[in-house]
């Protein structure tokens, strides 16, 4: 009997140890889903209802085993509005499968290598008298701005996209959510 007492407790404490940790992570609320430090890029976007188009285009692009590596990364990740600002029928088109080269270039060029905070962003700019350059995975230049108390980000065509929601850690980088989708060179 003391067994099965001691086998109850302890898989009391599990559970509630578990519970426990997952409470005490400082997350951030994302398309109405907590984003758990703990959790890499892909198990936390999924999660996301602001960011289905961009989830449903990372898998027609074949990135996700690259979002769940160890990374670093930083993401750049345009919400489903930022999307539906695209001409009409652009993400149709983009998922197709014989696009995916197109696809995946312009999804590379939301990631930066390294993870980079909004401070860290921030000091950047100061210190790049007012812009600072980033290199994209994809290979491009993304470059950031301070628009009043905002960080903005330019495109090689001139668009630009600003960080709604900042650092939002994961275990392999940090998402910061955009109004935008940026268009590489």
């Amino acid at each position: 009997m003391n067994k099965i007492k001691n086998l109850f407790l302890l898989a009391t404490l599990a559970l509630f140890g578990t519970t426990s940790f997952a409470q005490t992570e400082k997350t951030v609320m994302v398309g109405g889903a907590a984003m758990y430090p703990s959790k890499n890029i892909v198990e936390n976007a999924v999660n996301s209802k602001d960011h289905t188009t961009l989830v449903a285009a990372v898998k027609a692009a074949g990135l996700v085993e690259t979002l769940q590596s160890a990374g670093p990364f930083t993401v750049f990740a345009p919400t489903n509005e930022a999307f539906n600002l695209l001409p009409a029928g652009t993400v149709d088109n983009l998922v197709k499968p014989e696009n995916k080269k197109t696809l995946t270039g312009i999804l590379t060029y939301h990631v930066v290598a390294g993870k980079v905070s909004a401070a860290d962003l921030t000091k950047l700019i100061k210190e790049g008298n007012g812009t600072a350059t980033l290199k994209t995975v994809a290979g491009g230049t993304l470059t950031a701005m301070m628009k009043g108390k905002n960080i903005v980000l330019k495109d090689a065509k001139g668009g630009t996209a600003t960080i709604t929601i900042k650092d939002v850690n994961q275990s392999n980088g940090v998402i910061h959510v955009i109004d935008h989708v940026l268009i590489p060179g």
